[in-house]
């Protein structure tokens, strides 16, 4: 991460922010960024990483309001803001609520249950009810209708481009790892790590990286580099390939001239130089 950047945040900054996010109505926290948070709120999932949240402003990527309220917050320093759910996800729409045969569900091996999320064609929703052979399915926004409150802290603001790049890339794939980048003046070069060649979304994320990675580095071009390369061949032991070459004959021993009860002598052997070890 890159170092914090003091002052105030800015329009198309790139920051780093650590939040814990609440219902306005019974101050229930339904998301953070923090371990310790989650913890203490008694949804602390070990498999997820708990690291502050890169943000570029700007972007369209987080509600309006709470963008607004970044824009300008001092660095290091807690900040709240309520959002009205007007602001947020909007208000509840009843026709988002559909019924739904449970047969439909046992055909994909889901079963169904109330407060549990399924993904019904390319729509997730939340189910409601279950009885009488049918499901009721809301496919609104878990937080539509709901005032939202935000305490949230800009950690810091990203100011290295590559640091920039890794961020936007973070932010829309989930991950920067394995991904490596070569910036100029005209353009971003990124090498794309094998994740890619079989992520089904990376093709529509690919856009959206493209997007931003323009906005931060300040350039018309991005050009990505996929490479395809066959596992390295196995290279021989110097002891297997010194077994393969046929062995050299030795010259014959000269034998001592023989005394009376005397055996003949062979020649002294030279001690054969010990072979390197292979890599």
């Amino acid at each position: 991460m890159a170092a914090t950047k003091k002052g105030s945040v800015g329009k198309g900054d790139l920051v780093y922010i650590d939040y814990d996010a609440y219902l306005a109505d019974n101050d229930k926290m339904f998301d953070t960024t923090m371990a310790e948070s989650a913890k203490t709120a008694g949804f602390f999932d070990e498999k997820f990483d708990y690291e502050p949240m890169p943000v570029l402003l700007g972007s369209g990527k987080l509600f309006e309001a709470l963008e607004n309220a970044i824009e300008g917050a001092e660095v290091g320093k807690e900040t709240e803001v309520k959002i009205a759910s007007a602001d947020a996800a909007g208000a509840r729409d009843p026709k988002l609520v559909e019924t739904y045969q449970i047969k439909e569900f046992y055909k994909q091996d889901i079963t169904p249950y109330p407060g549990v999320e399924v993904q019904l064609g390319n729509r997730r929703g939340t189910v409601m009810y279950v009885g009488a052979g049918r499901v009721k399915v809301d496919f609104n926004n878990p937080l539509a209708g709901k005032d939202l409150i935000y305490k949230f802290t800009v950690r810091d603001v990203v100011t290295d481009n590559v640091e920039k790049a890794k961020a936007v890339v973070k932010i829309i794939v989930g991950t920067s790892d394995g991904f490596e980048f070569t910036i100029t003046d005209e353009k971003v070069i990124v090498t794309l790590p094998e994740l890619t060649k079989f992520d089904q979304s990376w093709p529509v994320a690919r856009f959206s990286v493209v997007s931003d990675l323009r906005k931060v580095a300040n350039v018309d071009t991005v050009e990505f580099i996929e490479v395809w390369s066959l596992a390295e061949k196995k290279k021989p032991k110097e002891e297997d390939a010194d077994e393969a070459k046929p062995a050299k004959k030795k010259p014959k021993a000269e034998a001592e001239p023989e005394t009376e009860n005397e055996e003949p002598k062979e020649a002294p052997k030279k001690r054969a130089p010990a072979k390197k070890k292979s890599e």
